[in-house]
């Protein structure tokens, strides 16, 4: 730690710079996703690109084929990422994945034909899938427990910022007739790496990880800062450092290997395969809302309810722009309900609006003479899913596979929720263009009845962290069956038994798994 400027610094504007660092990455992220939904309906791009001719699309597997593509790369960045993050610091995994967002990003820009593009957004997504794993792992560490939602929700307000500049990006463009119309947009997202990669050496190292590392002195003067200037008697922070304590083990256990934790071998009460399902679930059901519907198509979408290619560019950023205030609205409701009950009502609302909007569109096709009535209708529809999915389950559904995982792995284990994420956004890009072509207004349909199918698995099998440390979490796994349920009664159990103690508690679990008969099973 020789170079480290944030000594000199008061302690509350540590933390809010290393807040505002993870909301540049995630200005990334939304704006990577939001681009291609103004670039895919620019004539250039598209006869460019062969995916039509006249600037008409033709092939709707390619167009949605070059857009699933970045998510292909993200499947194998995320792993390589989380790895490199838990092995090696969240700062230096930030850097590699930024270095692969910027060299994608500009290659892309540049781009000649549909190859080169492709070859461009596995580049990005590879980038992604580091920056995607290690950047929510970074939030929830800094955080202390009963604000850690309302810490992310504000950090993840950036993400729908990047989705709107995209969308506004292109239409301000739109009476260009260059192929700087659809170039420049493509290079800006280079914008935001950069940065990342000009700041991330003047912040600490995430403490939790250090203190996984052995580097307990480090990690403990970075808590004392961040947690406003407290001096180290301070209770609240001895409590928080007796925890980490209490939990801390090696990485190099065999049961953090790749298999092991995917198939849940050797994990015994740690029950890492639960998690694997649940983080990898949660992305699978965010993606399959129909939310890629609006973000990537938001153009076709406004189009098929009847409006002009102007009217439809705007309405696209406009619905995109809503996601944040929406996000900021989520700042004072996730901590304060839950997750569990913020997804039941995100998941509710939102399959209604999205049965009505399909509706209202069909009303409209049906009575040309208030087509005009029913597209406002069916529209307003979008922009209160848009706004809901925003306050609840986007936040959700990236925040809380980062509160499951023990310290040891938790930029890994949130490699498979981006993996989620990557395999959920790559399947619904690639086969959203052929639905809207053959399925048209049913296409909403068949994304809120996912968004109902979704309620009984929250039900079932998501536990609820609002208000638990990081390390009071591992105890909620303790059960052999996956109801969340039998899980909070064995938490309760444990606790009880340790007298009410949790630091107590996490110490005969870490015990517990510290046994001489798992001991064999380290590398």
């Amino acid at each position: 730690m020789a170079f480290a400027p944030w000594k000199s610094i008061p302690g509350w504007l540590v933390l809010w710079a290393l807040n505002l660092f993870s909301g540049i990455a995630l200005i990334y992220e939304g704006y990577n996703q939001g681009v291609m939904g103004s670039v895919n309906s620019i004539p250039g791009y598209i006869d460019k690109m062969q995916i039509g001719t006249n600037g008409k699309i033709t092939n709707v597997t390619k167009q949605g084929g070059i857009v699933a593509v970045y998510y292909f790369g993200a499947m194998f960045g995320c792993f390589t990422g989380g790895r490199l993050a838990d092995r090696s610091g969240r700062k230096l995994a930030i850097i590699v994945g930024s270095l692969f967002a910027v060299v994608g990003g500009s290659l892309q820009a540049g781009a000649q034909n549909s190859d080169m593009i492709l070859c461009a957004r596995v580049i990005a997504g590879f980038g992604i899938g580091f920056i995607n794993t290690v950047t929510p792992a970074w939030v929830s560490e800094l955080a202390v427990a009963h604000t850690r939602g309302a810490s992310f929700a504000l950090v993840f307000c950036a993400n729908y910022t990047g989705i709107t500049i995209a969308y506004w990006i292109g239409y301000g463009l739109k009476n260009y007739s260059t192929s700087f119309r659809w170039r420049f947009p493509l290079a800006f997202q280079v914008v935001p790496t950069v940065i990342l990669l000009l700041t991330v050496w003047f912040l600490p190292e995430s403490p939790r990880w250090l203190m996984a590392k052995g580097r307990r002195s480090e990690a403990v003067e970075i808590l004392a800062k961040i947690r406003g200037d407290v001096p180290l008697e301070d209770p609240g922070l001895m409590a928080e450092i007796e925890q980490l304590d209490a939990t801390v083990e090696s990485s190099n256990h065999k049961r953090y290997r790749f298999c092991n934790v995917t198939f849940g071998r050797h994990s015994g009460k740690l029950h890492l395969g639960r998690r694997v399902a649940l983080a990898v679930g949660i992305m699978l059901m965010m993606e399959w809302t129909g939310i890629l519907a609006i973000t990537v198509y938001a153009s076709t979408l406004f189009s098929q309810a009847g409006y002009d290619s102007n009217k439809a560019g705007w309405l696209s950023g406009l619905v995109n722009t809503i996601g944040v205030p929406a996000t900021i609205a989520g700042i004072f409701t996730i901590d304060r309900f839950g997750r569990r009950i913020s997804m039941y009502f995100g998941f509710s609302i939102q399959s209604v609006a999205l049965f009505l909007s399909a509706g209202l569109g069909r009303l409209g096709q049906l009575n040309p003479d208030g087509a005009a009535a029913y597209g406002a209708a069916s529209v307003s529809m979008v922009f209160i899913f848009t706004f809901f999915f925003a306050q609840t389950v986007l936040m959700i559904a990236f925040f809380y596979p980062t509160e499951i995982w023990p310290q040891e792995i938790r930029a890994f284990g949130n490699s498979y929720a981006v993996f989620g994420w990557a395999v959920g956004c790559g399947i619904t890009t690639l086969v959203i263009p052929s639905m809207f072509a053959s399925l048209q207004w049913k296409t909403l349909m068949v994304f809120a009845s996912f968004n109902i199918a979704c309620l009984p698995l929250v039900y079932l099998f998501f536990p609820e962290t609002n208000g638990r440390t990081l390390e009071e979490i591992n105890l909620l796994f303790m059960a052999d069956s996956p109801l969340v349920f039998a899980n909070e009664k064995a938490f309760a159990d444990r606790l009880s038994q340790a007298g009410g103690d949790m630091a107590e508690a996490e110490r005969r679990l870490a015990a517990e798994l510290d046994a001489p008969e798992n001991k064999v099973a380290h590398v």
